[in-house]
């Protein structure tokens, strides 16, 4: 793996046509490396929005390709548009799709991450020369003094994204760049302004980006026949409550939308999928234990003994303390020090030695 350096490098910038990518690339052209710009192209939004207006909210929309292409115009780099649709299909969406009925609730952009942005996107970018690929994530990457390329918490703990980038292998962190990750969104905004981007006042987008309406369950029933995908909402001892019309359209901790009149909030505790039932109970039913996680990626030698860290559960979730087991097959045993609410099988959990990311996996079921 080569070393970073301070000296100027080829460096594409992965540009969606937003503010903190626009910014990622001015700064590293005025640092006075060669930059180029690269918009990925994921997926068709005319045909999978469900109308004229979603497709052009959305963050794949010609508006932001345009947006992106003006941007590198504006810097006088130069700008490529590289198709991965069906790649992203394949790769992303299959499995967005595939997870819901399942019964799990997935995690579309470390899917993204892992496999399009840093492997294909990194992939074209070494094809066209360059050294690294820039992205605009609030994180930060560090080589060790033990050779190791370390994966930190961006420095605004509101915008931090290190949680989505847990899956990078050593050699996608030694051929990344992250140059937002030491600023605050505040701050991005200020360069922005300061070097006169059309974009400063751009919006963000909060959705996944092919569901720019947010509506999951029109997407999944779009993309799958459901016809026949009711079954019973039943208690943790197999009393029916009620009834639900698929179970793709329930997540663990959800309250609303049961339908069921009962003498305290309702919560759903589980899905399962196979017999087609949404179990709920009482709230402080939904505390778990700990839970067990598959297919974990270290980022550091993977341990052989139980130890001790803090981790996250989902995106929002503030860090907490736990014991970590490893087991065979890249799986982990975890115990939280306190007992943990929404431990849901689809989300990542992600393992933290302070700022620094140790590692995470894919939760498969609460303890």
């Amino acid at each position: 793996m080569e070393e970073k350096s301070n000296s100027p490098k080829r460096i594409a910038v992965a540009m969606s046509g937003g503010v903190d990518s626009s910014v990622t690339a001015a700064l590293l052209t005025e640092q006075g490396h060669d930059v180029i710009g690269i918009t990925m192209r994921v997926w068709n939004p005319s045909a999978d929005c469900g109308s004229r207006d979603e497709a052009e909210a959305s963050c794949c929309s010609p508006d932001d390709v345009r947006d992106a292409s003006r941007i590198a115009d504006q810097l006088g780099i130069p700008f490529y548009v590289v198709n991965f649709e069906d790649e992203f299909r394949r790769l992303v969406i299959n499995d967005f799709i595939s997870e819901y009925y399942r019964g799990r609730t997935p995690n579309p952009c470390v899917r993204c991450n892992e496999l399009v942005k840093f492997g294909l996107l990194l992939e074209k970018a070494r094809e066209l020369g360059a050294d690294f690929l820039a992205t605009g994530h609030y994180a930060q990457v560090e080589k060790g003094d033990d050779g190791f390329y370390h994966l930190l918490k961006g420095l605004d703990p509101k915008k931090d994204q290190s949680y989505f980038l847990f899956a990078l292998t050593q050699e996608q962190l030694a051929r990344t760049l992250f140059p937002l990750g030491g600023l605050t969104k505040l701050e991005v905004r200020a360069l922005a302004s300061r070097f006169e981007l059309r974009v400063a006042e751009k919006s963000e987008s909060q959705e996944i980006c092919f569901i720019p309406d947010d509506n999951y369950v029109r997407f999944l029933e779009e993309q799958k026949e459901t016809e026949n995908l009711s079954g019973s909402i039943v208690d943790q001892k197999g009393n029916v409550l009620g009834r639900h019309h698929g179970t793709y359209r329930y997540t663990v901790g959800q309250r609303r939308g049961l339908g069921i009149a009962w003498k305290e909030p309702l919560y759903v505790l589980g899905v399962d999928a196979k017999r087609r039932e949404v179990i709920v109970g009482p709230h402080e039913e939904l505390h778990k234990e700990g839970l067990r996680a598959s297919d974990v990626n270290w980022l550091r030698p993977k341990p052989t003994t139980e130890f001790s860290t803090t981790c996250r559960i989902r995106y929002r979730h503030q860090a907490v303390t736990c014991r970590v087991t490893p087991l065979s097959d890249n799986r982990v045993e975890v115990h939280f020090t306190e007992k943990e609410k929404s431990v849901t099988p689809g989300q990542a959990v992600v393992f933290y030695d302070g700022n620094r990311v140790l590692g995470g996996g894919w939760i498969e079921e609460g303890l």
